[in-house]
């Protein structure tokens, strides 16, 4: 579920299972991921539709932690256990709950959640998947298994992205306008072709495994440079890791304007931007066993 391919949270987004060796440099997105994004997932976890607090939190493909953390903030009195296939991720989510105090209150479990058997992870009150779901190859399985581990009246949430954030105006860069949006499309008919739950409509197949949708709601995400280069790295960040896999479906001079982009030496080094923004959409799914 974390993202060694094109597509990088948000919080976090979020993320676990691939079968790709994972980065340091995918951590720093989903690090980034989680600053940038943070005031966005502190509002999601606010507006899930619980009866009580939960006690017992899974946070399926926890990533560097953006999802465990928020909830950890929003429920004082929870405890989380975090999965993700990624052992680098985990580690650094451990570092961060000893940083933050919390390492009590956080379990890590390094599990594929495409194997036939999962780790035995308790009957959570709520379980949180951010930015995971499409990324499993046989979601409908998982979803079952979620579905049979909840604790009655348990809650599921499903977060996804609409896909990969834009950061340049429409406009940019002089030389090449409209670059960023023929990059996302080449990443798009890429990811398409590996992930084909990516951008899907959660919502029947949550209903066909046994769960009830109580709330679904999509978020725009619309972000201004104000937090210029915590954005600007971000952006470095995600665009640097679509360029490794899309590089050769690029026109020669796309691929060149994308190049100055990510030349952190150079006068047209998206660091050197001050028009940046986020922009996105995030869905959220909140469902109960039926």
């Amino acid at each position: 579920m974390n993202q060694a391919h094109t597509h990088t949270p948000h919080h976090g987004v979020s993320h676990g299972h691939h079968h790709e060796q994972d980065t340091s440099g995918q951590a720093e997105i989903l690090d980034l991921d989680a600053e940038v994004l943070a005031e966005h997932t502190a509002s999601i976890t606010a507006s899930l539709p619980l009866k009580t607090a939960p006690g017992h939190i899974v946070d399926l493909g926890c990533g560097t932690g953006a999802g465990t953390f928020a909830l950890l903030d929003r429920f004082p009195d929870a405890h989380v256990t975090a999965v993700d296939t990624s052992a680098e991720h985990l580690q650094r989510l451990h570092t961060k709950a000893c940083t933050r105090g919390v390492e009590g209150r956080v379990r890590t479990v390094q599990a594929d959640l495409d194997d036939d058997a999962w780790p035995d992870l308790g009957s959570p009150d709520l379980i949180w998947a951010s930015a995971s779901m499409h990324h499993m190859a046989h979601p409908e399985r998982a979803l079952r298994t979620v579905h049979d581990a909840l604790a009655p009246n348990g809650l599921f949430a499903v977060v996804e992205l609409a896909g990969h954030p834009r950061f340049l105006p429409e406009n940019a860069p002089k030389d090449r306008p409209g670059l960023e949006e023929r990059v996302h499309a080449a990443a798009d008919r890429r990811q398409a072709e590996r992930m084909p739950h990516r951008g899907a409509d959660w919502g029947p197949m949550l209903t066909a495994a046994g769960f009830t949708v109580e709330d679904e709601r999509t978020i725009a995400v619309d972000i201004e440079g104000d937090r210029s280069e915590a954005i600007g790295r971000y952006a470095l960040g995600v665009l640097q890791r679509i360029r490794s896999v899309i590089a050769d479906r690029l026109s020669p001079e796309d691929l060149s304007a994308l190049d100055r982009l990510l030349d952190t030496t150079s006068p047209h080094s998206i660091l050197r931007r001050d028009d940046l923004t986020v922009r996105t959409e995030r869905t959220v799914w909140a469902t109960r066993r039926a």
